[in-house]
């Protein structure tokens, strides 16, 4: 399928290589179908970028870059949505997100891939995670889109 994206123009997607989330993300409920893309600048970076609305990108890390302790606590009526079987492999992410400090994670609600049925869902941890932690690395650095 053809993807037309304001932040990386147009990118052929095999429809095997979006992700479900049936409950959307925080603050994109209605936003289902996703797709998982790297950054040619930056291989600390992904882009979460929707598969229905052209300028939607969502910045992620792998947590344990940063932040090499970083556990996810979470309730296990909350991986539900994920189907996750036996032998199933799981992936988190977490938003990255400039603030007044540069860039900050949000630890408080990762996002969780289920790889094999490629579904996803944002949920938030049972522990006392912070929503913005700041980032001091200069490793990561954010693009502007063009």
């Amino acid at each position: 399928m053809l993807l037309h994206t304001t932040r990386f123009g147009n990118l052929h997607v095999a429809s095997e290589d979006l992700f479900s989330f049936p409950a959307g993300l925080i603050g994109f409920e209605q936003l289902q179908q996703w797709v998982l893309l790297a950054d040619a600048q930056n291989d600390a970076v992904g882009w979460l970028q929707s598969a229905s609305h052209a300028d939607i990108a969502i910045a992620v890390v792998s947590p344990r870059r940063f932040v090499p302790d970083y556990r996810v606590h979470v309730a296990q009526s909350n991986l539900a949505s994920l189907e996750l079987g036996e032998h199933d492999r799981t992936f988190v992410l977490n938003a990255v997100a400039r603030n007044a400090n540069g860039l900050a994670l949000n630890l408080k609600a990762p996002i969780l891939f289920n790889l094999d049925n490629r579904l996803g869902t944002q949920i938030m941890t049972t522990d006392d995670q912070p929503l913005q932690w700041d980032l001091q690395s200069p490793i990561l650095k954010l693009r502007r889109s063009a």
